[in-house]
């Protein structure tokens, strides 16, 4: 999922990095006092979460986790995903700094785009629904990251298209786990706190 330093062109590189920052300022704007340590709660369970990852090509498969950042954050998703992908450049040499905005947006987007989708069901307070909801985003937002990194490659040279398809098989399996993880996670919250899940940062 990280594309490291020198894959992308530096138009892409600038495309990304423009939209990250965008995205960060406004979810940064929608953060409130009290949403501050849930923001940085999941900031480290995704920074925790990406440092178990296997090389494949230009990227790494492992669990990403955007699908319940966006559910909890919305917007603030943003700020959230960017300064841990920034840790991980920094500390551990994955993604990079150049690569930071694409990375960023690549994750944080459909993060945002599932909130918007599957927030309702979220805070309907069913059970069966919240399951639904929470496999459905985990698997979708995860599915959106990968088909944004094949984007991101191709657009970079179509040299890459080997390389995006296996990017794109070796994740499928990590999406249903994605959906699980966030399905279950959800269902703790909903039992152990509740309020966390009815209303999100926006």
């Amino acid at each position: 999922m990280h594309i490291s330093e020198g894959i992308c062109s530096p138009p892409v590189l600038a495309a990304g990095m423009f939209l990250a920052v965008a995205g960060v300022a406004y979810g940064t704007k929608k953060i409130e006092t009290e949403n501050i340590p849930k923001v940085g709660v999941l900031s480290s369970a995704f920074f925790v979460v990406s440092l178990i990852h296997i090389p494949v090509g230009p990227a790494g498969v492992h669990l990403v986790l955007n699908g319940l950042m966006g559910l909890l954050l919305g917007w603030a998703a943003f700020p959230a995903i960017m300064i841990a992908l920034l840790l991980q450049g920094v500390l551990f040499q994955y993604g990079g700094i150049t690569s930071l905005g694409v990375n960023t947006v690549n994750m944080a987007l459909p993060a945002v785009l599932c909130y918007y989708l599957f927030r309702g069901l979220v805070k309907s307070g069913d059970i069966r629904r919240i399951a639904i909801a929470g496999f459905a985003c985990g698997f979708l937002s995860l599915m959106l990251s990968i088909a944004a990194v094949v984007l991101t490659l191709l657009l970079t040279e179509r040299g890459f298209l080997v390389a995006a398809q296996v990017i794109l098989a070796v994740h499928v399996p990590v999406m249903v786990i994605e959906g699980l993880i966030t399905a279950f996670a959800l269902l703790f919250l909903r039992k152990a706190k509740p309020e966390i899940i009815e209303v999100g940062v926006c």
